[in-house]
């Protein structure tokens, strides 16, 4: 029998909607609890936001100076034409707001990792913060926050330490803040110095470290031991993160003992807020690696997921976890790929140096373009316009991959809607063309899921001329 529905030979695409983020088949609603309160002497948030403006004051009095002097089409723009702090801009901004240029400069890096100021590339501009300055106190306190996670980079170490022990001290400051925020007063140095050296210890055993060569010499009685392999006291690093600390406002130090300050106090609460959500939500995965992550996500709503993103990431430094994130979109599931870059735009702006240079990588870069475009202000619906015909393809066949090993055939059908291109034939020849390894696969499970015989003839086809080479 033949069948007397007439057949379109041009197989066209026909696209009511895109697939911009249909659910799961496997969702999971995360139960709501009230909202936690502060500890009792918290400041109200207003308070706080005002006590942030104060800290934060020199930076956003230089980044407003640059939004004024050194925006598109002034005159008095640096010599190479763009919003860059050269040095004759930092003289030029010490001479008019009555600073000294090391002033200027400083204030400059502390609004950068507030996000007062974005800088992409050579050029600079105002952060969205700044212009919610004055009018939001939540955009205040989130740029202190984002001060605060960048301690160890707004007040880089002093020479001559020894970097493996500089990474391991970073590691464990956030046990050295709990401590103090559950101590809730001044607390002896020498007590942080004890706590620090533990974790030290836990960390490299952890890592599996065993000492090489000869081991050193008992320490003489009445002294600390070199609590680490290489011989780098702790003491030393510990006193360059308190006051690196008490430099962004977090805590204060003096005569031997450390407290932290209500924003400090208010800060580390929230982030510990954030580990105990997601410990009593149904994923739980803050101690895994981002991979095991990502995938307990994957069965979660947006926002839930988000709510996981942030406990993992309050529980460790945001330098490691950018790393481990793009690892994982490094690997061959594509829907760990999408997700891990999902959890980067929680990260914001810390995580822009990281994915700028993830543009290189071709299995990265379409991702990477979509983050820094909405990093940059573009609107998420508008976003994909920054891609290529070439790169908007890759990420076609890329997100059909992680429809086809994650997702039902009904999905992976309606995926076609997203297609740039107008027709089936066009969509198989630039598919051909963008060389992606998971070509062939996504050709098969296309071909069997769809209803159109025509259409998955068409589609096995490609995917067989993919297999054997032919063009």
């Amino acid at each position: 029998m033949t069948s007397r529905i007439p057949r379109d030979s041009r197989l066209r695409i026909v696209r009511p909607r895109t697939l911009a983020a249909a659910p799961t088949a496997m969702t999971q609603r995360r139960p709501r609890r009230p909202a936690p309160r502060p500890p009792e002497g918290t400041p109200a948030r207003s308070a706080l936001a005002g006590m942030a403006r104060s800290g934060l004051a020199g930076a956003a009095r230089v980044a407003r100076w640059a939004d004024a002097a050194l925006g598109p089409g002034r005159d008095s723009a640096t010599a190479d034409g763009k919003a860059t702090l050269s040095d004759a801009t930092a003289e030029r901004a010490a001479e008019e707001l009555g600073l000294t240029a090391a002033q200027v400069r400083a204030d400059w890096d502390t609004a950068r990792l507030a996000g007062l100021v974005e800088v992409h590339g050579d050029s600079a501009r105002p952060g969205w913060r700044l212009r919610a300055w004055h009018r939001d106190d939540s955009a205040v306190l989130r740029g202190w926050v984002a001060l605060f996670d960048a301690w160890s980079l707004a007040h880089p170490e002093p020479a001559g330490l020894e970097a493996a022990a500089v990474a391991d001290v970073v590691s464990a400051m956030p046990q050295v803040l709990s401590f103090l925020q559950l101590s809730a007063g001044p607390v002896p140095v020498a007590q942080l110095l004890d706590l620090l050296e533990q974790r030290v210890t836990e960390l490299r055993t952890e890592r599996c470290e065993v000492p090489y060569g000869p081991r050193p010499a008992p320490a003489a009685p009445g002294t600390r031991p070199a609590p680490d392999a290489a011989g780098t006291p702790l003491a030393p690093l510990l006193d360059w993160a308190l006051h690196a600390l008490a430099a962004v406002g977090a805590l204060t130090c003096g005569d031997g003992q450390a407290t932290l300050t209500p924003l400090g106090n208010w800060a580390v609460w929230v982030k510990l807020e954030q580990i105990c959500v997601a410990a009593q939500s149904p994923a739980g995965h803050i101690e895994q690696p981002a991979e095991d992550m990502l995938r307990g996500c994957a069965r979660l709503r947006p926002n839930a997921a988000r709510d996981e993103y942030r406990a993992w990431l309050a529980a460790r430094p945001v330098g490691s976890a950018v790393t481990e994130l793009l690892g994982a979109a490094r690997g061959e599931d594509a829907l760990l790929r999408g997700l891990a870059f999902d959890a980067l735009r929680v990260v914001g702006a810390p995580a822009e140096p990281e994915v700028r240079a993830a543009q290189a990588e071709p299995a990265l870069r379409a991702y990477a373009l979509l983050w820094l475009a909405e990093h940059d202000g573009a609107d998420p619906e508008d976003a994909h316009l920054v891609l290529t015909r070439r790169e908007a393809t890759w990420l076609w066949v890329d997100t059909a991959a992680a429809v086809a090993d994650h997702g039902e055939a009904p999905l992976l059908v309606r995926h076609l809607e997203s297609a740039v291109q107008p027709t089936i034939p066009a969509l198989l020849e630039e598919i051909r063309a963008v060389g992606h390894p998971r070509t062939v696969q996504v050709l098969v499970a296309l071909a069997a899921a769809h209803p159109d015989p025509a259409l998955a003839k068409a589609v096995r086809r490609a995917a067989f001329q993919v297999h054997t080479g032919r063009v």
